[in-house]
C-alpha cells in the first residue's frame, strides 16, 4: 500500500476501547461521531453529500476508494448534478486503500482535496474488514478520529436534532409543472427533487418544522434525513394533521419513520443499520423482490402499526419494515431509497404511483 508523502499518523478510537491506526488524508483534524459502515462498491460522492449521514464517521467496505476523484459543482434546476446536497455531511471517512491517482470525466479534483477543502478528516491504511465485523457484532459505536498530537472527546450525534441542522431555513420552489408538491425537507437528497420534477411537478421545499397547511398543494412528500425520528416533534405534529385528510402522501427513509410515528406506531434503533446498494426487499402480498439502495439506522416496528395501516415492503435479510401504506387512503412510504443515487433504480416506479395517486385525488376518487 502506498502512503502520501509526509502523511500524518492517525488513530480511530471506538467507545469500547478498540483502536485502529492508519494514515491521514483529507484535513488533519479531530472529529467525533457515530461510526457506521456502507457496503456499496460505488457512489462515494453521493454518500458523502447525503444529509442522512450527518454526525456519522463513515467506513467504506469496498477496499479501493478515490479512484474517480471528486465531482465539480455543475448544476441543473438549481441542484448540483453530481452531489446529493450542497455540502459534505459526514464527520470523517475511513477507507482501506486510498487511490492517489484518479480518472473520471466529471472529476474536478481528488477526494483528498475535496475532504481537505471541507475540513473533513480521512483515514486510510486500516483493516476496514475487521472494523466492519466489529460493528456488526457489537453494533454501531461512537468513535473519534485523532491525528498524532491531537485529542478530542466522544460525541453521540443521536442526542442532537440533526434534521434541524440539515434542513433549509426558508421555503424554496422548483419547476412549474401541473402537480404541486409540498416537500418537507428533513435532509432531502437532490435526486428525490429531480425525480419529482421530471414528472411534471412544481416542488415547494419547506423547512422541517414549517406549518404548510395554509399552502395549496396536490401531494405531500416527506424526505429522508439523519438521526432519531423522535426528535422531529414539529414535523410529526404537522403530518398527524395531514393524515386526517385525503391529500396523497409519500415518504422515503426518515419520512417512513415519521409517518409511522404520526400514525401511532413506534420506531427503534437498529443494531448497525442498513447502508448499501444491495438490500433485498419483498413487496408484501406478492413474490416480487427488489434490490434497493438504503441508508438508515432506525426502523418502524411492524407490530406497532395501527389497524388502518399495513407493511408495504419487508427486508429479506432481517424482516424489518421497509415501508407502509394506509388501507384506504393514498398514503404510503418506503424505508429504502427509490431515487437511488447511488444504487439501483429498480423501484423508481413508486414516484409514478405517487403521481397517479395525485391524479386520482384530483378527480375526486379519494374523497
Amino acid at each position: 500500500m502506498r502512503y502520501m508523502k509526509n502523511a500524518i499518523p492517525v488513530k480511530l478510537s471506538l467507545e469500547d476501547g478498540t483502536v485502529y491506526r492508519g494514515k491521514s488524508f483529507g484535513k488533519a483534524v479531530t472529529s467525533a461521531g457515530e461510526v457506521v459502515f456502507n457496503t456499496a462498491m460505488t457512489g462515494y460522492p453521493e454518500s458523502l453529500t447525503d444529509p442522512s449521514y450527518r454526525g456519522q464517521i463513515l467506513c467504506l467496505t469496498y477496499p479501493l476508494v478515490g479512484n474517480y476523484g471528486a465531482p465539480g459543482k455543475e448544476s441543473k434546476d438549481e441542484l448540483y448534478i453530481f452531489h446529493e446536497s450542497s455540502s459534505i455531511h459526514i464527520k470523517g471517512l475511513i477507507v482501506s486503500d486510498y487511490s492517489f491517482e484518479y480518472s473520471h470525466w466529471s472529476a474536478a479534483g481528488s477526494l483528498h482535496q475535496w475532504l481537505e477543502k471541507n475540513n473533513i478528516p480521512g483515514i486510510y491504511g486500516i483493516d476496514t474488514r475487521a472494523l466492519t465485523k466489529r460493528l456488526r457484532e457489537k453494533g454501531s459505536m461512537l468513535g473519534k478520529i485523532e491525528p498524532d498530537g491531537m485529542e478530542t472527546s466522544f460525541h453521540d450525534p443521536n442526542i442532537d436534532n440533526l434534521v434541524k441542522e440539515v434542513s433549509i431555513k426558508e421555503t424554496l420552489r422548483y419547476g412549474k409543472g401541473k402537480h404541486r408538491i409540498v416537500l418537507i425537507d428533513c435532509g432531502v437528497k437532490y435526486n428525490i427533487i429531480r425525480n419529482l420534477l421530471k414528472r411534471d411537478t412544481e416542488v415547494i421545499r419547506v423547512p422541517w418544522d414549517f406549518d404548510y397547511h395554509s399552502l395549496e398543494y396536490d401531494g405531500l412528500f416527506i424526505s429522508n434525513g439523519p438521526g432519531d425520528p423522535r426528535m422531529c416533534i414539529e414535523t410529526i405534529s404537522n403530518i398527524v394533521r395531514s393524515l386526517e385528510k385525503d391529500i396523497p402522501v409519500f415518504g422515503i427513509c426518515l419520512g417512513n419513520q415519521l409517518m409511522g410515528l404520526a400514525s401511532g406506531a413506534d420506531t427503534y434503533k437498529l443494531k448497525y443499520g442498513h447502508r448499501s446498494h444491495n438490500q433485498p426487499v419483498i413487496q408484501c402480498g406478492t413474490n416480487r423482490a427488489f434490490i434497493t439502495s438504503q441508508n438508515h439506522g432506525f426502523a418502524v416496528d411492524n407490530d406497532s402499526l395501527g389497524k388502518d395501516w399495513e407493511p408495504l415492503f419487508i427486508n429479506v435479510n432481517d424482516n424489518t419494515n421497509e415501508g407502509m401504506k394506509h388501507r384506504d387512503k393514498p398514503f404510503f412510504s418506503t424505508q429504502f431509497h427509490p431515487e437511488a443515487s447511488g444504487g439501483p433504480t429498480d423501484t423508481d416506479f413508486l414516484f409514478d404511483i405517487f403521481i397517479d395517486n395525485i391524479e386520482k385525488w384530483k378527480q375526486g376518487r379519494y374523497k
